[in-house]
């Protein structure tokens, strides 16, 4: 019996993936300290191709997913206990069996009461929602990501992931923010149009708001494309307009947006959210050239900032900084996060900030920003000087 442990092992886990009472293997206790794989755990998983056994294997800086097919699984499951771990774990809704050799090549396995009887749903961890549809979507299909037949194109999968994320991020904030049912926006620097489309059709079609809605946009040409797209699609309190950040004529706004607006350009957005006492102010901010031209620090930073690629990371990170702390110093709860991955855009940074009601502003907050700078050898920061605080 001893000798076949291994076997009957795989022989239960086999039979309890065919019955669906399968739950996880873990495999642990290596044979060889020296050896990177630390552990592994392996469970079910629904594909498009079907079952798959997933593995995840366990390194001290990273993890690295596989999947298999059952068969195939189960035999490097085999092979993990034969060459590297003397231990593994198998969990079943009717039993858990314990697999364990020792040095001496001397295996033995157990039969316990089951850790949970609940049944574990074969669903696939990345398996994410999908809050913009492709179905009868005439925006995606006049914008070019979706085709005739609802699916969409090769070359705008990354587009349309980065819609969905959007969506998502914005779905938490207008929930936190309280926002009335026929809330105004204004999205600045609007371009293409991608992520305003589906911003307006999420909030009416699934959240059931009644958003008014307008793109600014300094192309006429796209101001146009869109209002016609806008028409089509039957998004009746969507409308673009042309004008800049800075000087659009804009309706009283509850919310406002702006999306890789260029160096000051984001400066001026937040100083016309703030001015309009906007709800939510939301921004993700390109180019930081204002800042980074008066980085000239008088002390042992000099000594890092002398690095070009590490002066423009410190220019990225004093200038969206100080915006998020000119923000709070407003009345802002405002908080700074990664938008979309690198592999999408390099610019990935979101200052998000909702109004908590405060209306005196908070000095303390303007002191800090002027330690920063002076540490920096700052003179000022343009939403400093749009806003005329600090001296400016």
């Amino acid at each position: 019996m001893e000798a076949n442990n291994l076997q009957l092992f795989l022989d239960y886990a086999l039979h309890s993936l065919e019955n669906k009472e399968f739950q996880k293997i873990t495999i642990s206790h290596k044979r060889d300290n020296k050896n990177e794989l630390k552990n592994v755990f392996a469970k079910a998983a629904a594909f498009k191709t079907g079952m798959k056994l997933s593995f995840v294997y366990r390194y001290p800086t990273k993890d690295i997913t596989k999947n298999f097919d059952f068969e195939e699984g189960l035999a490097l499951i085999g092979e993990l206990l034969d060459k590297d771990f003397y231990q593994a774990d198998l969990f079943t809704t009717i039993s858990d069996w314990h697999y364990t050799m020792n040095k001496n090549g001397i295996s033995r396995l157990l039969k316990m009461p089951p850790t949970n009887t609940e049944a574990t749903p074969y669903t696939h961890d990345k398996i994410k929602r999908r809050y913009i549809t492709l179905e009868n979507n005439v925006y995606l299909r006049e914008l070019g990501i979706a085709t005739a037949d609802a699916k969409v194109k090769k070359d705008m999968e990354d587009k349309y992931r980065q819609i969905n994320k959007y969506i998502e991020i914005i779905d938490s904030i207008v929930s936190s923010a309280a926002l009335p049912p026929g809330f105004s926006l204004v999205d600045m620097g609007s371009g293409k149009g991608y992520l305003t489309f589906a911003l307006y059709d999420y909030l009416s079609n699934d959240l059931k708001l009644s958003p008014q809605i307008i793109g600014v946009e300094l192309r006429n040409e796209l101001v146009e494309s869109c209002n016609k797209i806008a028409q089509k699609a039957g998004f009746g309190k969507l409308k673009f307009q042309a004008g800049s950040i800075e000087t659009a004529e804009l309706m009283q706004f509850d919310m406002l947006i702006a999306l890789h607006a260029c160096d000051t350009a984001t400066d001026e957005a937040i100083h016309r959210g703030i001015l309009a006492d906007a709800k939510v102010i939301i921004c993700a901010p390109c180019c930081h050239k204002q800042v980074r031209k008066q980085i000239n620090p008088e002390n042992d930073l000099k000594s890092i900032t002398k690095f070009g690629i590490l002066e423009e990371r410190q220019a990225e990170i004093l200038t969206d900084g100080i915006r998020a702390l000119v923000l709070e110093a407003y009345g802002y709860k405002t908080k700074v996060f990664e938008f979309i991955s690198t592999e999408h855009t390099p610019k990935n940074i979101m200052i998000v900030a909702v109004k908590k009601g405060n209306e005196k502003i908070d000095e303390s907050i303007l002191a800090q920003i002027k330690s920063i700078k002076k540490l920096y050898n700052i003179q000022y920061h343009h939403l400093e000087k749009l806003l005329r605080i600090n001296g400016q």
